[in-house]
């Protein structure tokens, strides 16, 4: 599973289960797929590039929460 850094203080309940429903997506293309799979579809809102391996993808989530998924 891939840690979770939650720097909003979600409740434990919630992160809980955000953990579950993440721990699945391993490649880009799980949490590409994920993001359209919901209604309304999560597009990736924007890639911040850390250096020439290293992108943070930035996804829409809930309650103007993003998610900052690390790739190399």
């Amino acid at each position: 599973m891939v840690p979770l850094s939650d720097l909003s203080g979600l409740p434990a309940e919630q992160r809980a289960a955000l953990e579950r429903e993440l721990a699945p997506l391993t490649l880009l293309q799980d949490v590409v797929r994920w993001g359209f799979a919901h209604t309304p579809p999560r597009d990736v809102a924007e890639v911040v590039v850390q250096d020439e391996f290293t992108h943070d993808v930035v996804v829409p989530w809930k309650d103007g929460r993003y998610l900052v998924f690390d790739t190399t």
